[in-house]
């Protein structure tokens, strides 16, 4: 999903408010013609169930989207963190195997970089992603070496600790940017979002004008709100962004040359 998608999207879905909000206003105003005698009262308690219970929704999925924002955000650190201590332990190692192993860091860090900033182009990401994991491959097997020749079980530990800590991250990461709520979350979302528009609507029919102000003030909150939702949820692909944070990694990996 893309930004144009999503301004689409949100298009659609200002559209769709504005059509449900209508479609009450004149399913109410035929109930007035075909039984003026019967006063449109005691819905008020099921309109404020369904009101209540979107706005619980609503608020449960900004909070989500957001909390899982900023947990995005801290990955980007912890995983510079991790990778830089692994790269000042290559010092560790033995002289002559340092310089080989130090152009893989650059490599990965390049790759790792790429794989995020290459979103929407899914596939473009996915070639860096799998850079990054040869590169990952490349670091492993030449620590592992470097460490038998030096036969010492404590440094092993304390150089091949950090590369799997920095493998591990990785992967954390990688995971973390594909956890979403599950679909149907947004599709009860925006079924709510269409019922509480026709109730609007419905509520507003006992007026013989429209009210614009109101009308329009609804259909832009709510349309707006659920814009934000997504964009917070997928931050790589909206108008909300976390790609300033990679400015993390990519002082890091100017810190490598």
């Amino acid at each position: 999903m893309s930004s144009p998608l999503i301004l689409f999207s949100g298009f659609a879905v200002f559209a769709s408010i504005l059509l449900a909000m209508e479609i009450g206003r004149r399913s109410g105003k035929l109930a007035q013609k075909q039984h003026p005698e019967d006063p449109a009262t005691g819905t008020g308690s099921v309109e404020a169930a369904v009101f209540g219970l979107m706005g619980l929704l609503v608020a449960f999925t900004f909070s989500g989207a957001a909390s899982r924002f900023d947990a995005r955000r801290q990955l980007i650190v912890e995983e510079s963190n991790t990778i830089g201590t692994a790269y000042l332990r290559v010092d560790l190692l033995p002289a002559q195997l340092q310089p080989s192993l130090r152009d893989e860091f650059r490599r990965y860090v390049d790759a790792r970089v790429a794989s995020y900033r290459k979103i929407p182009d899914f596939a473009a990401a996915a070639v860096e992603r799998r850079k990054a994991e040869t590169a990952q491959r490349e670091i492993w097997a030449q620590a592992v070496a470097a460490c038998k020749a030096m036969n010492s079980p404590a440094l092993t530990t304390f150089v091949l600790g950090s590369i799997n800590q920095m493998i591990d991250m990785s992967a954390t990461r990688n995971e973390g940017a594909e956890m979403h709520p599950p679909a149907v979350i947004y599709v009860m979302l925006v079924l709510l979002l269409v019922a509480c528009s026709v109730l609007a609507g419905n509520a507003m029919s006992a007026h013989q004008m429209r009210n614009w102000v109101h009308i329009i003030g609804f259909t832009i909150t709510l349309s707006l709100a659920l814009i934000l939702i997504f964009d917070l949820e997928y931050p790589r692909i909206g108008w909300v962004r976390i790609n300033d944070w990679d400015r993390v990694l990519i002082g890091l990996r100017a810190s490598m040359s």
